[in-house]
Formats: C-alpha cells, sequence, structure tokens
C-alpha cells in the first residue's frame, strides 16, 4: 500500500537522516519535495498545503535533542506530522460499545467499495476476539448481495440472516436484530445497499434503517482506488445520515492512497480499520503511527507479530522448529511454512512490516504466485519424495513439473531453496534440536542490534486446516487443477518400479 508515495518519502527522508547540519534552505527543498509527493498521490490540496506549512513550521523551530543529528531530528518531526494527519498517536479507534451488550453496525457505501465482503470480515475479525457476531443482508436491489454474503458468512463461521423474498429493507432490518438478540449475538453488523451514485433515495432508505435499529456504530465503507472523490462520498454521507469512522478498502491495489491520508483531516472522523485484499483474513485495525512507519520505510514490527500470533499455532511451531533444528526437516515442513505465510497476507504486505525492506524488493519477487507454483511442485511429489528429497534424480523432477505445469528448472530452484534453507538451519542446531549460536554470529547480531540474540526464534509450523490443495487459489499453476498427485511409493507403485529399473541399470552400468 502506498508504494509510489513511500518510495519517495523515504527517499526524500534518506537524504536528510545523515546531516550533521540542515540550512533553512535544506528544509525547504525538503518541503517541495513532500508537496510534490503528497500531491502525486491525490491528497486534498487543502490539506497539503496546511500539512506542510505546519511541518515547517516545526522543523524552523525545533530542539535538537542529543540522541538524534539534526537530519534525524527532521525526520522525526515529518513522522509525528504524518502519524497526526492520520488521526494521531493515541493508537486505534476502538468500536463503540452498547451499556446494553447489544452492539448494531452499520456499513454504508457506494456500490463496489466492497461492503459485502467487509461485513464477512469484520464479523470473523469480531468472532476471533471472543464475540459473537451475526450478518444481515438488507440490500433488496441486488439478491445477489444476499447470497454472496450468505456464502462469506458460512465461509468464516458466523450466523447471517437473509430474506430474499422481502422487498422491504427496514423489515429486514428489523428481523435480523430480532433474530440476533434470540441467538444471544452480541454484535449485529447489517450490510446495506449501495448505488453507483448516492442519490436522495439511496440516502432516504438507510435513514430509515437507522431510525429503526438506533446503531452502536455507523461506518462508511470507502474504496480507496477512488481518490479525492473518497472526500466528496464521506462528506455527502455525513451530512445526510452522520458516521462514527471508516473502513478504507482495496489499499493492497495500485491506487495511490490520498483518500486515507484526506478523509481524517477534512471530515475530523477516524479511520477504524483497513482492508488489504479479497481474502477474508485482509482486515486490520488501523493505527495512525504505525502507518506512518510503513509509509516511511520504518516498518510495524508490532502488527508483523500480531498477526504470527494470530495465524500460527504455537505448539505447531514449536514442533516445526525441533525438526528443523534437528534432521528431519523435509520438504513437508518447507510446504508447511508457505502455507503460514499465505495464512499471514500477501508477500508485498509482509516485508512493508519489516523495517528498511520495504522498496528494496522488486515486485516481481513478491508475486504471491511464485509462493504457489512452489506448493503445487511439492503437492505433485510422492510422500516418500516428500521426506526423503535426496531421491529427486532426473527421472522424478521430470514427472513432478509435469504433474505441478512447471519446468523442471523450476523444480531445480525449490530443490536448491530447500538444501540452502536445510544447511542455514544446520549451523544453528545443537545437533539434538536444540539451538546454538553460529561462531561470530554473536558480534554480528550484536552490530544489528539484535539484542538476546535469537532465542525467542520461533518456527513456522502448520496450520492444520490448508491440506492439499486446497488455499493454493487462484494463483495455482495452469494444469495443476487437473492433475491427480501421484499413489504414494508402494509396492505396486509406479514410481517404485521406475526406480528399480534405474536401479537395474546403474547395477548393468558397474558391471
Amino acid at each position: 500500500m502506498f508504494e509510489s508515495l513511500s518510495e519517495k518519502l523515504q527517499n526524500i527522508t534518506s537524504k536528510m537522516r545523515g546531516k550533521a547540519r540542515v540550512s533553512e534552505s535544506d528544509i525547504k527543498e525538503m518541503m517541495r519535495e513532500i508537496r510534490m509527493a503528497l500531491l502525486e498521490a491525490d491528497v486534498n490540496y487543502g490539506v497539503v498545503k496546511e500539512f506542510v506549512a505546519d511541518m515547517t513550521e516545526k522543523c524552523k523551530g525545533a530542539d535538537v535533542q542529543e540522541s538524534f543529528t539534526p537530519g534525524q531530528q527532521i525526520v522525526k518531526i515529518v513522522r509525528d506530522s504524518l502519524t497526526e494527519l492520520l488521526g494521531g498517536e493515541e493508537g486505534e479507534e476502538k468500536l463503540k460499545v452498547s451499556d446494553t451488550g447489544f452492539n448494531i453496525i452499520i456499513l454504508y457505501g457506494l456500490q463496489g467499495a466492497g461492503k459485502t465482503t467487509t461485513a464477512a470480515k469484520l464479523a470473523k475479525l469480531l468472532k476471533e476476539n471472543g464475540k459473537k457476531p451475526m450478518v444481515v443482508s438488507v440490500d433488496v436491489h441486488r439478491p445477489a448481495a444476499a447470497q454472496q454474503l450468505k456464502v462469506l458468512s458460512d465461509a468464516v463461521g458466523v450466523d447471517c440472516y437473509i430474506d430474499p423474498e422481502e422487498k422491504d429493507a427496514v423489515k429486514i432490518a428489523k428481523d435480523g436484530e430480532g433474530k440476533a438478540r434470540y441467538m444471544l449475538c452480541n454484535y449485529l453488523i447489517i450490510d446495506t445497499a449501495g448505488r453507483t451514485v448516492a442519490d436522495e433515495e439511496l440516502m432516504e432508505e438507510l435513514r430509515d434503517i437507522a431510525a429503526a435499529v438506533n446503531p452502536t456504530e455507523k461506518l462508511l465503507v470507502v474504496d480507496a482506488m477512488i481518490g479525492q472523490e473518497a472526500v466528496n462520498v464521506a462528506q455527502l454521507f455525513e451530512q445526510n445520515i452522520g458516521m462514527d469512522g471508516f473502513i478504507m478498502t482495496k489499499l493492497d491495489g495500485d491506487a495511490r492512497g490520498g483518500a486515507a491520508l484526506s478523509i481524517r483531516k477534512l471530515t475530523n472522523k477516524p479511520i477504524k480499520y483497513i482492508c488489504t485484499g479479497e481474502k477474508v483474513e485482509a482486515i486490520e485495525k488501523f493505527y495512525p503511527q504505525r502507518m506512518a512507519d510503513r509509509i516511511l520505510g520504518m516498518g510495524d514490527v508490532v502488527s508483523l507479530i500480531e498477526k504470527a500470533q494470530a495465524n500460527i499455532d504455537e505448539e505447531e511451531a514449536r514442533k516445526a522448529m525441533e525438526r528443523m533444528m534437528g534432521s528431519s526437516f523435509n520438504l513437508d515442513d518447507l510446504y508447511s511454512q508457505f502455507e503460514q505465510m499465505k495464512k499471514m497476507g500477501s508477500l508485498k504486505d509482509l516485508v512493508g512490516m519489516m523495517p528498511g525492506a520495504a522498496g528494496k524488493i522488486s515486485d516481481e519477487d513478491l508475486d504471491d504466485k511464485i509462493v504457489d507454483r512452489q506448493m503445487a511442485i511439492i503437492t505433485s511429489m510422492t510422500k516418500r519424495e516428500r521426506r526423503t528429497p535426496s531421491i529427486l534424480n532426473a527421472s522424478r523432477r521430470k514427472r513432478i513439473a509435469a504433474g505441478a505445469g512447471v519446468q523442471v528448472s523450476d523444480v531445480n530452484k525449490l530443490i536448491t531453496q530447500y538444501e540452502q534453507t536445510a544447511k542455514i538451519m544446520k549451523q544453528f542446531s545443537n545437533g539434538k534440536g536444540g539451538f546454538k549460536m553460529p561462531k561470530g554470529f554473536a558480534k554480528q547480531a550484536a552490530k544489528m542490534g539484535l539484542k538476546g540474540g535469537m532465542g525467542n526464534m520461533g518456527g513456522m509450523g502448520g496450520l492444520g486446516n490448508m491440506g492439499g490443495m486446497s488455499g493454493l487459489g487462484s494463483g495455482m499453476p495452469q494444469g495443476l487443477g487437473s492433475f491427480r498427485a501421484p499413489k504414494e511409493d508402494s509396492d505396486d507403485s509406479p514410481f517404485v518400479s521406475s526406480g528399480r529399473r534405474d536401479r537395474k541399470k546403474k547395477r548393468k552400468g558397474r558391471r
């Protein structure tokens, strides 16, 4: 997200970071570049003008702290100002909670903003936090919307109320509320109808629904890809219905991201959640300071850790680390790591959370289809091949490549990657499944600021429910869908027979 803006701001701040002295002309030039970067990112002109003017005054009047060089102090001011623009340092804006314990959230938005998918994502997030949510579709203008919500809610394991025969949106909302209360749910998420334009008919319907159910929270779902138009949409909904905050969607797209930087300032309403993909897991709370750090290339280690904790089973991680540190690390373990990496989000998002990594790796190398292809290759192997990669001779690799719909060179690359990983892990192993520090590593770690070494290093054990080919998604290589994995090696397996023929040829050659 914010790739273009992030790259430009990182280039600007990196020039200042090492400066021992900062002149007024340096500040003026930096502000000019920041102004251009923000305008190119489609940030509102008025917001940019005020933001740059405020930051200029702070830079000119800044007292340099002992722990910072003047250049570092300027970078800190940029970071703090960006954090303030996004919402301040107080942390995430939490959902309002009703005194009765029963909460109703209404999702508004234009057609195509992603309300229906967002309703399921938010319900999943609430469920993971120990709540009992229900979703209801009141979109009587697009029958497929109700069915879509039902499919998504079933996928995330939450209750859903729809009434395809009823054409009164207000009645569906009230019936849904009654159903949720009867089932002792503590959250009801109402997915409303959208329009290509916010006309008076839509506004009247939304006002009637809000009056009927008295929502705890009214959230506007905004498509980040519509640029400054998002601000106009937000102001229109605020004037006609009122709202408590935003959920920004499609931040993983090619949008310049200006809407997210403008919308808080111009409406004085917080961004509460962001969605960074189509998967139901692709939603997270919005933290202004963390987002500012990501934009400036400082990473977001806290969010990265939270993603790992939410998606990786601790016991499985421990077992995986023991296998990796021992001598039993095989391609099944590598496949398990790929699974978990996919569960945590896109490669681009994960790299963006690593300090200093953003912009250092090309988009081609961060294509999730690369991981899908590697998983497909492993899936095309027999159990014996996955557990004993040393038996993968040329004929086996050729068969695996054909089954996965890839080139033999792709199979070779995967095997090389596995061998390199196994070799690295052996350097950290004490031979008993435990951890040891390689010679000279402690000094290198200290130079990098890694206090305490790597004692808390966790494994990437399996996540259980994503077995076989399910979960490889749309990135599955062509031809894999119709491919049936070979039978496991056994006495009557054709692959064992092939192996026996290979051994016979070798014996004849020795004679």
